[in-house]
């Protein structure tokens, strides 16, 4: 979010605007923590995980009282256009507050979850792959050290995006997602399929939305006879400096927006599609859900064969 910050806020100084950044997300807008924001300001956090203007949940903005004060601010500071940060909640709570403003209204899509409709990948995606791939490694190295399966288990309550393409990429067994059904059955038979060729360690990648992982763990070790152990990466894959990836999204994410406002667009989010960067109604991609890839599933066991 940092480098999304810089960019948004540079871009607009560029074009002569005014910038406003408002702490702890929707809490900041209703209850007035509001600082303001310049080029110089922004210096030094390209590299920085997390954001400078530091977010909560806000149940809140939920509400109709929390979205009438909301709007009251923005009309209070005269704002001519708002830049969301976030995910489908904040999107969300975007779109509600629209009915009270007409304040414009852009989205720019950074969650760990990239399961923003309406963008390919969304801002720290990348990263947290990336994360999730460099702790993984050194679980390998145990796990084929001492003939054991590992299951870890990587964030995402509702969406498998994450657990799929990092499941790919480390050349897991097994990945395991919310989308889909967790067959026991097929996890034990692919294991002791493994072990019958020789392979007596496994990984597997599990979205925490697929239920109980340490009782998988369990039943994985009682049915197979392989010690399983169970690793949660946790919050650390939200945090450490940005992939050069998700700089880049972030940087031309935030031009697109400032540049929408500008054009006098409103409630839209900006997207990457088909490798350009492009946008759609916030209603549009509030009101759709994005597809997991399944073809990377498919893909990955073919390569873990």
């Amino acid at each position: 979010m940092n480098a999304t910050i810089r960019a948004v806020t540079r871009v607009a100084a560029f074009k002569g605007f005014n910038v406003l950044g408002f702490c702890r997300g929707w809490e900041g807008l209703i209850s007035d923590l509001v600082k303001p924001m310049s080029a110089r300001s922004v210096s030094g956090i390209i590299n920085l995980g997390g954001t400078i203007l530091h977010t909560t949940r806000c149940p809140h903005i939920r509400t109709k009282a929390g979205l009438a004060k909301a709007a009251a601010r923005l009309a209070e500071y005269d704002v001519d256009g708002l830049v969301v940060i976030g995910g489908d909640g904040s999107f969300r709570a975007a779109m509600a507050l629209s009915e009270l403003t007409d304040t414009p209204m852009v989205g720019i899509p950074a969650t760990i979850d990239n399961d923003i409709y309406g963008t390919d990948e969304t801002v720290g995606f990348d990263t947290a792959v990336n994360t999730a791939v460099a702790e993984i490694d050194k679980i390998r190295d145990t796990a084929i050290s001492l003939d054991r399966i590992f299951v870890v288990e990587v964030m995402g309550r509702s969406r498998g995006f994450l657990a799929a393409m990092v499941g790919l990429t480390v050349g897991a067994e097994i990945i395991l997602v919310p989308e889909l059904p967790v067959r026991e059955d097929e996890i034990f038979s692919v294991i002791k399929d493994n072990v019958s060729k020789g392979k007596r360690s496994a990984i597997i990648v599990a979205a925490e939305g697929i239920g109980d992982t340490r009782a998988l763990s369990s039943a994985i070790e009682k049915n197979t006879g392989l010690e399983t152990r169970l690793s949660i990466l946790g919050y650390a894959q939200r945090g450490g400096s940005p992939t050069a990836r998700s700089r880049y999204l972030a940087s031309e994410f935030g031009k697109k927006a400032v540049e929408l406002l500008a054009e006098g667009k409103s409630n839209c989010i900006v997207g990457l599609q088909n490798g350009k960067i492009t946008s759609i109604g916030l209603r549009e991609s509030a009101g759709a859900s994005k597809p997991l890839d399944e073809s990377i599933l498919r893909l990955a066991s073919i390569l873990a064969t």
